[in-house]
Order: C-alpha cells, then sequence, then structure tokens
C-alpha cells in the first residue's frame, strides 16, 4: 500500500507539472512568436521525462522547454554515460565523463561535432562542442570566413554594404561555457543535456536554433578543480556523517581568481577560452555560474560600466537579458532578474574576453548546492526580498535539488539563444559595427596610437607587456625609423579668482613633442581590437563620489604601470603615417657582445636575471654595491658580474631571457657581495590558497625553483636553515587572521579532513600538496621554528597580511601596523618612492615605482622596542605654541629669564624617529641603530599617491612605508604593505622579490645607520 501510495503521489505531482507548464507556455505566447514547446509529432523518451519530474522538488522550478526530453532511436542521452538523467541526486561526472558523452553524441549525429582546444597546467584536456544543423556544420571553415570579414572591416574596406550582404547570410556562433568556478556543480550535467536537446529536439522553437546559428560549448573550463571537485563529492557520499573537506585547490594555482584572469591571460583556460572565441569569431560568450537563487542574469549592473566597451555593447546586454527575464518570468519560474549590484568595471572576467572583443558578454549566476544533494535552502530576507529588479522574486525556504538548476540553466540558455536567433541579423550587424568603430577610433574619440620606445631599459619587461597583448589578438607594429610626435596636453588647474592678468586665466600650455627611436613598438588603435589594447594600456579613474560605493573587483590595472615599462599614449593621428611593419613575434634581444672572461649584465630590475642565476648553476656570479662604468657603458647597482663561464654557455643562457652581457677588462673597483642560488620555501595555508597561487606560477615561470610546503611542514621542521636560506610566505588572502594562521581550522570537534589522494579521491593532490587532516595550522611550535629560522640567519619575506602576521608574532620591532579610519583603496595602482637605493631589495629600480595596493597595511616605525608608531593623519603642525609675540617669536613665562629651547628631532613619515638623549638615557628598549627596521620603498605623498584606480582619504597611507627589510637576529623579516606578484599583472615589482632571493645573505649591503 505504501508502494502504491508513492506511484499515485508521483502521477498527481507530474499531471499538476505538465497542468502548469501548458498554461504558463500559453501565457508566454506572443504575436508571431514560435511557441516553447515540444513537437506532437516526436516521440518523448517517457523513462527520462519521469526522471526529469521526479527530481524536480516543484512545478515552477521548470518550464515547457525542459520538462520532457525527446527520444531518439539512434542518439544516446546522458543517461547512458551517468547512468541516470541529467541534474540526478548523487551524480556527478568527471570531466573526462562528460567528454565522453559529447563523443558519444559526435558519434551519433551529424549536428555534433567535438573539437580539442588544449590542456590545462596538469595536461587535461579542454573541449568545444559545436551543435547545429549536418549543413551549417559542414560549412564551418567559409562560414568562419564570413565572420572574419565582419570581424575585421578592413578585409571589406569598412564597406557597409558588403558588411549587410554578409550578415545576411553568415551563421552566427553563440560560446557557452561552464564550471570555472569549481564548487559550481551544475554546469557540466546541464550542458550535456543541452547538447543533445539541440541536436535531437524537432520543435519548431529548438529546430529554429539549431539551423539559424551555431552553438559552441565547453562544458569544463576549469578541468583540473572539476576532476577534484568530484573527488570531495564521492568522498562526501561514502562518507554522509562527516564533515568533507573544503576545495583548497582548484587548478594547479589559482582558486575563484581563475575568473580575474581575462586582461594577463596567465592561466591556460584563460588561453584556450580566448583562442577558440576569436578563432571561431564568435559573437556572444556565455559563462555559466552558481551562487545566487534562483536565476540572475549577473551581466550588467548597476555601474559603473567599463569606460572602453562600446555602447552599442551596454544596450545589447539589457536587450538580452531582460528579454530573458521577461520569457521565463511567462514561464511562472520565480527569482529570475537582472542588474543587481554587480558593476560591470574590471575587464577580467572570463566573459569579458567578448566584451573586449567586440562581442556580447553574458553570465549566469544560478542557484548551486555545492554538489548534487537535494537540499532544503533558507535564504536571507536580501535574497528573496521583492526589489524593483526583481518583481517575482525567489521563496524564503524551498527543497532544491540539482534537477531545478540544471532547468534553470537550460531555460535560461534556450530563451536566450532562440532570441539571439531571431534577431541574429541585428547582433550580426552590431558585431561588424563594433569592430568598424574599433577600426575607426583614431578619428573618433582616440587615441591613436600607444608607443613602446626602443630605448626602454626594461626590455624583457617589455616584451613580456607586448606579448601579453598578442595573447589578446592585439597587432603590434615596430617603426622602421626614428619619429617624432605631439603629445596632448592636460588642461591646467582652473586659475585662481584673484587672477588679475586675463591673459594668465586664458592661458594654456604649449603642446610638446617626443621624440622616439627606430624599432619602437606601435600599437595602433585603428584595428578590430583595438578596444582591449587601450582598456589595459590607458589609466582608470573611479571617483571616490561614484553613487557604486561597494567595487565588485579592482578598480585599476594600468598594465605600462605595473609592469614597469614606457608606454605613452599618442593622439597625434600622425603617428599612423609612420613607416612601420607588422611584428609576428615578440622577442627581447639578448646575447653577448664580446670576448673576454669576466661580464658585466646591467641590472634593470629584469626578473629574468634571477633565472640566469638558477640557470648557471656553477658560475661565479657577484652584484656591484655602487654604479660604475667600464667601456663607456654605465651599470646601475645590482648590477651581474659573471666569471667562470664561457661565452657560448653565457650566450645561450641570455639570449632566450633577453639579457646583454657586455665583456669587462677586469672586475670594477666597488664593493661587490656573492649573488648565490638561495634555497628556497614556499609557505602555503590549509586555509586558503587564493592570493599565493599567483607567486607560484610567476616563479615556476620564471624557472625560480623552491619546496612548497605547509605551514604543519614548518610545525614539523625544527631547523629550518639546515634547508632553507629565504622562507616565502605570500599572502594568505580569506581567513588570513594572525589567529587563523595559527590555529588553523576547528579542530575541538568534528572528523580529520584529509587532502590526499585515495582509490576514492584519485585526484586531490594533483601537483600540489597533500595532508592527512586539513585542519591544524601553524601552531604555536611552528611560530617558534619561524622565530628561530630568522634569528639563526634566515631570510622570511612576507606581504600583506603575512606581513600583519609577522609583526603580531613579534618577527618584526620596530614596526606596527595601523589600521585605517576611512581610506579606501580598491584594488589600485598606486605611486610608491624609493627611500634606499643602496639597499640590494632596490637594485635596478629607478626613484619612482608603480604598486598593486588593495587596502594594504598601514606600517609606522618606532626606534623603541615594544612602542607603537602613531600614524600621522595629515601634515605636521609646524606653528609654534600658543604664547605671546608673532608666530616667529619665543614665548616667555612671567617671573624667569628667558631659556633657549633645544631642537626636537625630526622624522619623515616613513623613517625611524630619532631618539632624544632623554629617551636614551638607561633605555634597554631602545633599538641600535643596526637593528632598526630599514624601509626600501614608502607610498608617494598624498597628492600623488592616485595613479589607476580608486584612492579615498590616501592621506593615512601617503608617505608610510611600503616595502621594509627589519634585521631580527642574524636574519632579516621583509615586509611588504603593497603586493608585489599578483595575478600575472605585477611584473614591474616582481624583482622586489627577487633581489630578496638573490641578495638574501648580503642584504645590509649599502647601509648607512643612523647616529643614534
Amino acid at each position: 500500500m505504501i508502494r502504491i501510495g508513492k506511484v499515485c503521489v508521483h502521477i498527481l505531482q507530474s499531471f499538476a507539472m505538465l497542468l502548469f507548464l501548458s498554461v504558463a507556455a500559453a501565457a508566454a505566447l506572443g504575436d508571431g512568436e514560435t511557441a516553447p514547446a515540444r513537437d506532437s509529432k516526436q516521440p518523448v523518451d517517457d523513462a527520462y521525462t519521469a526522471k526529469i519530474h521526479k527530481y524536480t522538488t516543484q512545478p515552477f522550478f521548470t518550464s515547457p522547454l525542459v520538462d520532457y526530453l525527446p527520444a531518439s532511436k539512434n542518439v544516446p542521452t546522458p543517461e547512458a554515460v551517468l547512468g541516470d538523467v541529467a541534474g540526478a541526486p548523487g551524480i556527478l561526472p568527471y570531466a573526462e565523463d562528460v567528454y565522453k558523452y559529447m563523443r558519444l553524441l559526435e558519434k551519433a549525429s551529424p549536428r555534433v561535432k567535438v573539437f580539442s582546444i588544449g590542456k590545462t597546467e596538469e595536461g587535461r584536456e579542454m573541449i568545444a562542442v559545436a551543435v547545429s544543423s549536418p549543413e551549417n556544420l559542414k560549412n564551418l571553415e567559409e562560414n568562419r570566413a564570413q565572420l572574419a570579414k565582419l570581424a575585421d572591416p578592413r578585409t571589406i574596406k569598412l564597406d557597409d554594404s558588403e558588411a549587410d550582404r554578409i550578415v545576411a547570410q553568415a551563421v552566427p556562433v553563440y560560446y557557452i561555457t561552464g564550471t570555472i568556478h569549481s564548487p559550481e556543480t551544475g554546469a557540466p550535467t546541464a550542458l550535456m543535456e543541452l547538447a543533445y536537446r539541440l541536436a535531437v529536439d524537432e520543435s519548431p522553437y529548438i529546430r529554429e536554433i539549431r539551423e539559424g546559428m551555431i552553438t559552441l560549448i565547453t562544458p569544463v573550463v576549469e578541468v583540473d578543480g572539476r576532476d577534484r571537485m568530484v573527488d570531495i563529492y564521492r568522498w562526501h557520499l561514502s562518507h554522509p556523517k562527516d564533515f568533507y573537506p573544503p576545495l583548497i585547490y582548484w587548478g594547479k594555482y589559482v582558486a575563484h581568481d581563475n575568473n580575474r584572469d581575462a586582461m594577463g591571460v596567465t592561466l591556460k583556460l584563460t588561453e584556450n577560452v580566448l583562442k577558440t572565441y576569436v578563432g571561431w569569431k564568435a559573437q556572444v560568450l556565455h559563462d555559466l555560474h552558481e551562487s545566487v537563487p534562483y536565476l540572475y542574469d549577473n551581466t550588467a549592473g548597476d555601474g559603473p560600466f567599463n569606460a572602453w566597451v562600446d555602447p552599442i555593447l551596454t544596450d545589447e546586454w539589457e536587450m538580452i537579458g531582460w528579454r530573458n527575464v521577461s520569457d521565463m518570468t511567462k514561464f511562472g519560474m520565480p527569482g529570475v532578474f537582472t542588474h543587481g549590484v554587480f558593476d560591470t568595471w574590471s575587464p577580467g572576467y572570463l566573459m569579458f574576453i567578448a566584451a573586449m572583443h567586440n562581442g556580447i558578454s553574458r553570465l549566469y549566476e544560478t542557484f548551486g548546492n555545492g554538489g548534487a544533494d537535494t537540499l532544503e535552502r533558507t535564504l536571507d530576507q536580501e535574497e528573496y526580498a521583492r526589489t524593483w529588479y526583481r518583481q517575482n522574486p525567489p521563496l524564503p525556504k524551498a527543497l532544491w535539488s540539482q534537477r531545478d538548476n540544471n532547468n534553470y540553466e537550460q531555460t535560461g540558455l534556450l530563451t536566450s539563444l532562440h532570441y539571439f536567433n531571431e534577431n541574429k541579423r541585428l547582433f550580426l550587424k552590431n558585431f561588424y559595427l563594433k569592430a568598424k568603430r574599433s577600426v575607426t577610433k583614431p578619428g573618433a574619440e582616440g587615441p591613436a596610437a600607444y608607443v613602446f620606445p626602443a630605448d626602454d631599459p626594461r626590455v624583457g619587461s617589455q616584451a613580456a607587456l607586448l606579448q601579453v597583448l598578442q595573447k589578446q589578438a592585439v597587432e603590434i607594429s615596430r617603426a622602421a625609423a626614428a619619429f617624432t610626435v605631439t603629445l596632448s596636453v592636460k588642461k591646467s588647474a582652473k586659475p585662481k579668482k584673484d587672477a588679475k592678468d586675463t591673459k594668465e586665466k586664458e592661458a594654456s600650455p604649449a603642446p610638446t613633442t617626443r621624440d622616439f627611436p627606430a624599432g619602437s613598438y606601435i600599437v595602433r588603435m585603428d584595428q578590430p581590437y583595438s578596444r582591449i589594447a587601450d582598456a589595459l594600456l590607458d589609466h582608470q579613474y573611479w571617483s571616490p563620489d561614484d553613487p557604486q560605493k561597494t567595487p565588485y573587483d579592482d578598480t585599476g590595472w594600468t598594465f605600462g604601470e605595473l609592469f614597469g615599462v614606457q608606454v605613452t599614449r599618442v593622439t597625434d593621428a600622425k603617428v599612423l603615417d609612420v613607416a612601420m611593419e607588422r611584428v609576428k613575434e615578440i622577442r627581447a634581444p639578448g646575447g653577448v657582445s664580446g670576448e673576454g672572461t669576466i661580464y658585466a649584465i646591467n641590472n634593470n630590475a629584469e626578473p629574468s636575471l634571477a633565472t640566469l642565476r638558477y640557470k648557471l648553476h656553477d658560475a661565479t656570479i657577484e652584484a656591484a654595491e655602487e654604479p660604475f662604468e667600464s667601456g663607456g657603458k654605465k651599470f646601475s647597482r645590482g648590477s651581474f658580474l659573471l666569471r667562470n663561464v664561457t661565452r657560448a654557455q653565457l650566450n645561450d643562457a641570455i639570449s632566450e631571457l633577453g639579457l646583454q652581457a657586455t665583456p669587462v677588462a677586469a672586475m670594477p673597483s666597488v664593493k661587490t657581495h656573492p649573488v648565490r642560488a638561495a634555497r628556497i620555501a614556499f609557505v602555503h595555508t590549509w586555509l586558503s590558497t587564493q592570493a599565493e597561487g599567483w607567486w607560484r606560477i610567476a616563479l615556476d615561470n620564471l624557472g625560480i625553483p623552491y619546496d612548497y610546503i605547509s605551514t604543519q611542514t614548518v610545525t614539523k621542521t625544527s631547523d629550518l636553515n639546515a634547508k632553507y636560506d629565504v622562507i616565502l610566505f605570500p599572502p594568505v588572502g580569506f581567513f588570513s587572521s594572525p589567529t587563523a594562521i595559527i590555529n588553523g581550522m576547528p579542530s575541538a570537534w568534528g572528523n580529520p579532513l584529509p587532502w590526499k589522494n585515495t582509490p576514492e579521491t584519485p585526484n586531490l593532490v594533483g601537483k600540489n600538496d597533500s595532508t592527512d587532516d586539513m585542519r591544524p595550522g601553524l601552531g604555536w611550535e611552528g611560530v617558534a621554528n619561524l622565530q628561530s629560522f630568522v634569528a639563526k640567519g634566515g631570510v622570511l619575506l612576507t606581504a600583506t597580511d603575512t606581513s600583519r602576521f609577522a609583526l603580531s608574532i613579534g618577527l618584526a620591532d620596530g614596526v606596527s601596523v595601523g589600521n585605517a579610519q576611512k581610506m579606501k583603496i580598491v584594488g589600485s595602482v598606486v605611486g610608491t618612492r624609493l627611500v634606499d637605493a643602496a639597499s640590494p631589495i632596490a637594485y635596478g629600480y629607478d626613484e619612482k615605482l608603480s604598486a598593486y595596493c588593495d587596502n594594504g597595511p598601514i606600517f609606522s616605525l618606532s626606534s623603541i622596542s615594544g612602542a607603537r608608531g602613531f600614524r600621522r593623519l595629515g601634515g605636521e603642525m609646524h606653528t609654534r605654541p600658543t604664547g605671546r609675540g608673532t608666530a616667529d617669536d619665543p614665548d616667555f613665562t612671567p617671573g624667569r629669564p628667558a631659556v633657549e629651547v633645544p631642537d626636537e628631532p625630526k622624522s619623515e613619515i616613513w623613517e625611524n624617529p630619532l631618539l632624544t638623549d632623554e629617551q636614551l638615557h638607561n633605555n634597554f628598549r631602545a633599538i641600535p641603530p643596526a637593528n632598526r627596521a630599514r624601509v626600501i620603498f614608502r607610498y608617494a605623498d598624498s597628492k600623488d599617491l592616485l595613479i589607476s584606480g580608486l584612492v579615498e582619504c590616501g592621506d593615512e597611507i601617503a608617505q608610510h612605508a611600503a616595502v621594509v627589510d627589519v634585521p631580527t637576529g642574524n636574519g632579516h623579516v621583509i615586509l611588504f604593505s603593497i603586493n608585489p606578484v599578483y595575478r600575472g599583472e605585477t611584473r614591474g615589482t616582481y624583482s622586489l622579490v627577487l633581489n630578496t632571493i638573490l641578495n638574501f645573505d648580503s642584504l645590509n649591503a649599502g647601509r648607512k645607520l643612523a647616529e643614534k
């Protein structure tokens, strides 16, 4: 009887769902629109459809587009690989299983083709699946050639009539990507079923999509992370009563930040998707995410929009997004909305590849459960509140399944695909117009070009930035001869109110010119992808008065500044007339210029110098502690002097590194010290590996070897000095408080959280670290081991939150951290100033250095141990105390002869305060000059602090120390308030870290001590 009761209930639920959907479908129809319903002549896969209904928790959590599955005699359903329907509870397929199914589709249907688009850092395959009519797939190359003419209007001489002819014939490409964020698990099964529907369904609604366009699908973007996530979920199924480990590693290097790499293109997944999008000449890139109930079209928010996108695109965002909401609302599906709080400013998101390459960027956030369990979900009030942009909000409480999530994903995609297809001629014409407007940019908003001078001393970093632009499909040219351009003049400040001379009020500075040598690189703005070049090379400004008070991500990213190379924005259109040639391959010139036994390489803070040290294991390398001159050539501090290496060996090594070596007759008379290959430990926590992954990929790309160890290993290693000379402790990111670093995760309750390869979890470790239990942190024993390491002569390098940690455990006496009061620096480029050029950490750097800062810690220095340095808010008091006389007169005390007031010692904000005799008297806490903090770089003055982005109340950190070397025992603790290694975008500050490594045992070189 119980079984019969369950069957009856299931039948009633199915009937109710069908009734609901038929009513919703009828309500959704408008005049002339194709009905979103199945073809009554095509049989339905009854068993599969019944399971769809069974796993959908409410009839309004689906639509007439996905509440059934059409049957096919020849084409397998996802059940062939999954063992159940897409979205079934308890089933998460590995990427390999997803690929297996897509290739089964390809074998069974002429409407499907699978393409391999590259490999991940760990060697796993990435694919793209094209679904369309057999005719469209047969003519892929011909269609690509047509789309290429729209993508590059120069090929048709900007002829609008020819463009219209192509628009009328071409088949657009709509590119969908899933699961870049590994804990967001629903997209692969949704895309498996979507591919089946597009290939099999004969309903007019689906057939129009299939015949009218090409749907391109990458079902798993972060393949390495997907397989780890499936491992964890399967571990969870085997241990249902236990807590399961958090996904500490996604890809080999980074986690959530993998969706912030569309500017630097540092990760393989970004490079592979970018090549696919540009190579297919696609019109749309639609990325699937999960975080918000139930479907949030997170493409366009409430601003500010990115300043470089075409207004045509911002219109397209709203057109498609609101139509999406309209269609799904008519189906009766709650919780579908757009707008939200996303600002759409940063171009770092994967979807923004399209926005910056004349396409349409799109992104969904649907509601995932972080696995395939069906869970009762209770929302916060702000999630279910009705707002102007969310008139049909989610339910406050609901039973939610992976099938529900798949229903929303597929319904949203199908309605978007159908709307796009209905209006494809409009969108194809817009695709052409955006490209045309990119090509005509110099004569419209400008600029005409960006120029990279051939005489930039940092040729390696210059080449690295140009290579990023080439990855972005930007064309780069090189000047055949020297040329001169007129530079635009910024408007001067408003004249003073009391300015009497009218000429003074009206006068404006005269235009200036700049000469560039032959060989200078020119990035022309009259090219199809000028938009991405302009966005990366220009400066950004986010007003503190902007209504948007919570930027979603970074607000500034000017690549020329962050790479430490010279880039000139040129509005003078005559630059386009300069004789130049397109450059296919960018390589920094390198090699040995003559014969000798001693060779000198100038230090320009090029990261490749560190690569050279580790490549030439047996060479003797010394660093010059002062500038010198040899053979008429000037060499800066830190320049390499190499011996015990043949010319051939050296030439082979530096040719590919973009370094130039010059023979010198004899060792220069300046003082030198050895540059040894330090033994490096790279420390991570089990709390988060988000930020440190960018440091690892930078070191790996440079060929710098290191041992990758956890804080737990530090705890177990009592003599760290026996193994290591330098310990790098990069930023932790999330959960980064000193207490969390020491204590780790809560362990007073719950079960161990293993991160290791087992038959149950074969993919977890990959090429990273492992542990039996992620919960323990550094512990106090680990703290003691770090203290001992530094005391015995080791170098501990920290940045941002780990610098806070080092200070909190007393590793760097004389430095304290102040809390910001009103300061807001949100992922911005700021100015710093060189304080101590003689420090080896500063070798190769100029007086001014741009750096990345995200509300960095505010360091203050003290010359007394245990004393807290106070932040100075605003300028110092320079006036005398209140009393008799004028401002320049001394005060007096009635009835007492006048006395001379001793001069008070003065120090700058970034300096160690000078001590008076009174303070020194019998003061065992007074730090000896040799033990005081050595400031290498400080933040610029308040007026010069902002370079790009948002800086509000920057006077709180202005002039404070930004990079500090603190002698501790026989070793050193290096503190960074800036983040020198970030997202592959900050190459210009890499050498602050690398110089520390190269000169680990000579960091006191060039130090001048205070007298007191």
